[in-house]
């Protein structure tokens, strides 16, 4: 038993890799794009490794003298090589990413983390911004403007950005937001902006908001706060890859 046990596990770990990453992109969801390949061949792996050991499992089991079950008796009359309880519970991972491959990170992840530093620019490392109104921009790009160009080309422009929504806990507004990962889900950042003037759709809706900076502190400076006076918000579906802080797109497209 416990050799079969090893081999359903390797066997349903590996089918399940290779149907998470070949035929669906359900795999963005815990790692970055390019892990694919990876994974990929994890899965081939853990099904050759199965193979293999169902094959010794198969030839031990022809060369087996017939008193060999004897050998692990040890004169109590029961066989202790069985697979501990708890190994079963190992299954259940396996099955899952056959059966039900578990939500994305949202909001719970992002109300219990603390956002993401973003980088400091250099003096001259604001690009001139262009005259498309509304301006589509991500989150990080808002934030540095909002509170380190001194030239303060953010203001009074009406900008576009693309997150879900996480409730902000107490208090006026809510959080536009995106994670964002250096590798996988364990490592997940999130970078936030406060949306105000607007009601906030149900947690964990992708929606493409347009409005103006909330003007709350000096512009340019760290004092500035991360916000907007939202005019509309937009429900969209979740991007495919929704762990990049990408521009939004064009809406209708």
């Amino acid at each position: 038993m416990r050799r079969f046990v090893q081999v359903a596990l390797l066997v349903l770990s590996g089918v399940g890799l290779l149907r998470t990453s070949l035929f669906t992109e359900a795999y963005l969801r815990y790692v970055k794009e390019g892990m694919r390949p990876l994974l990929i061949a994890s899965g081939v792996l853990l099904i050759l490794l199965g193979v293999a050991e169902a094959w010794s499992a198969w030839r031990s089991a022809g060369r087996r003298p017939e008193t060999e079950g004897d050998s692990h008796d040890h004169g109590h009359g029961h066989d202790h090589s069985g697979v501990p309880r708890v190994a079963w519970l190992l299954f259940l991972p396996a099955l899952s990413l056959l059966f039900y491959a578990p939500p994305a990170l949202g909001s719970y992840t992002a109300s219990r983390e603390a956002p993401k530093a973003v980088a400091v620019v250099d003096e001259d490392g604001f690009d001139p911004l262009p005259a498309t109104s509304p301006l589509p921009i991500t989150l990080t790009d808002f934030t540095q403007r909002v509170q380190q160009d001194e030239a303060r080309s953010i203001e009074g422009r009406t900008v576009r950005m693309t997150g879900f929504v996480t409730p902000a806990g107490g208090g006026e507004g809510w959080y536009l937001t995106r994670i964002m990962l250096s590798c996988c889900a364990a490592d997940a950042q999130s970078v936030k902006v406060r949306v105000y003037g607007v009601e906030a759709p149900k947690a964990d809706t992708w929606v493409t908001v347009t409005g103006t900076w909330h003007a709350q502190g000096t512009l340019g400076t760290p004092s500035a706060a991360v916000a907007l006076d939202g005019r509309t918000v937009v429900k969209i579906e979740r991007p495919v890859n929704g762990y990049t802080d990408a521009l939004p797109l064009a809406l209708g497209s």
